[in-house]
């Protein structure tokens, strides 16, 4: 299979190694700047463009692999005919590719990308769409060759799948971010949490998340959490932000006890 990749960013990098690593052929990266391109089309044995009118348009597949306020506007320049067009966002509607093509989908795949960190594609959640049956199966003998985790969702569904997402993800990674700042500004070693964190995302593999949360929150030891308060004092921001996640633990736990 013949693919152009429209992006050169994370995701446009970890899918063109994959589909690389699964025999297929990446005939193009496209970017703005055709510096990105080249940096990602040189891994990928393939042919750096920037110019839209350089667009192969006798490939099998064009993944649109771009921020997400960008994908309308990128889609509405291709001219390409009536080719298979897929978009990679998690909250991107399949209707921002309307009238670009008789043949859309959507082909997210659910994980934090960084360019440098390799991961398995095999075990890569992705979650397809398509404007018709047909397409749909094509895209899911496509996702077929580079996970073994494909599921059919609706727009609706992958945005709320998206939103977990950040919620498990971003949001996490900030709050992590955050311990390693007040760890620093009290010239203690952030190693000291690495298997605080490790045994935490190891036990939510095995377990239901609500039922092993533990901390002052879930036990509504409101005297530890007061004087984690007074500690924050000087950081008003902070002090918001542990009031609230204590609050919605504590809220939370009452849920699951009925």
């Amino acid at each position: 299979m013949n693919i152009v990749l429209l992006g050169s960013g994370n995701v446009a990098t970890h899918l063109g190694r994959a589909f690389k690593m699964a025999g297929q052929t990446i005939v193009q990266v496209w970017s703005r700047d055709v510096e990105h391109a080249r940096e990602l089309a040189d891994t990928l044995a393939s042919e750096a463009i920037s110019d839209m009118d350089d667009i192969n348009r006798t490939a099998d597949l064009y993944i649109i692999a771009v921020k997400d306020n960008a994908i309308r506007e990128l889609a509405l320049t291709l001219n390409i005919g009536d080719k298979l067009i897929v978009h990679t966002s998690g909250s991107t509607s399949l209707q921002a590719l309307d009238g670009v093509s008789g043949h859309t989908g959507v082909f997210y795949p659910l994980q934090t990308f960084s360019k440098n960190k390799a991961v398995d594609f095999r075990q890569v959640p992705i979650a397809i769409e398509a404007n018709n049956p047909e397409d749909l199966a094509a895209i899911r003998a496509i996702a077929d060759r580079i996970s073994e985790r494909v599921t059919e969702l609706n727009s609706a569904q992958r945005k709320a799948l998206h939103v977990a997402a950040v919620f498990a993800c971003n949001f996490t990674n900030h709050l992590i971010s955050i311990s390693q700042q007040l760890l620093e500004d009290e010239n203690l070693d952030f190693d000291l949490l690495r298997p605080l964190i490790a045994e935490t995302a190891s036990k939510v593999q095995l377990y239901d998340p609500a039922t092993v949360q533990t901390g002052p929150a879930v036990r509504e030891d409101n005297e530890i959490i007061n004087s984690h308060l007074e500690m924050l004092r000087d950081q008003p921001e902070l002090q918001d932000l542990y009031r609230k996640l204590s609050q919605s633990i504590v809220n939370l736990h009452k849920q699951t006890r009925g």
